[in-house]
């Protein structure tokens, strides 16, 4: 945890979120500038700045992420029609929260191209 994290904030319970999952490994609530009538963001309770910072021993726990993704899709309704998972690395990859998420996106037709 880092203390300017928001993120990190919200996963220790210091900033308010509409947290729809949480467990020992990650959490995850709704984005406050939702892209579309689902958007949830999916963070590891361990700060992990971005994909460029991963080590061989956080492969379980992005495996976590993937499978709780799914299981919020079907919660939602948006598993069977389809939805989007997007991970932004780094500035040009339009990071702007430096602590590694899924965006969990859905409930609409999704556009091309996304770049």
């Amino acid at each position: 945890m880092t203390d300017t994290c928001i993120f990190c904030k919200i996963v220790s319970n210091d900033v308010t979120a509409t947290i729809v999952y949480r467990d020992e490994q990650a959490t995850a609530f709704r984005d406050i500038h939702p892209a579309a009538p689902t958007h949830i963001l999916i963070v590891p309770n361990k700060h992990i700045e971005s994909v460029n910072a991963l080590q061989a021993e956080d492969e379980q726990l992005i495996g976590h992420l993937f499978t709780t993704a799914a299981r919020l899709a079907k919660e939602e309704g948006i598993d069977r029609k389809g939805y989007r998972l997007i991970t932004n690395t780094g500035i040009d990859g339009g990071q702007t929260v430096f602590h590694l998420h899924l965006h969990l996106i859905g409930g609409q037709r999704m556009r091309h191209p996304m770049g």
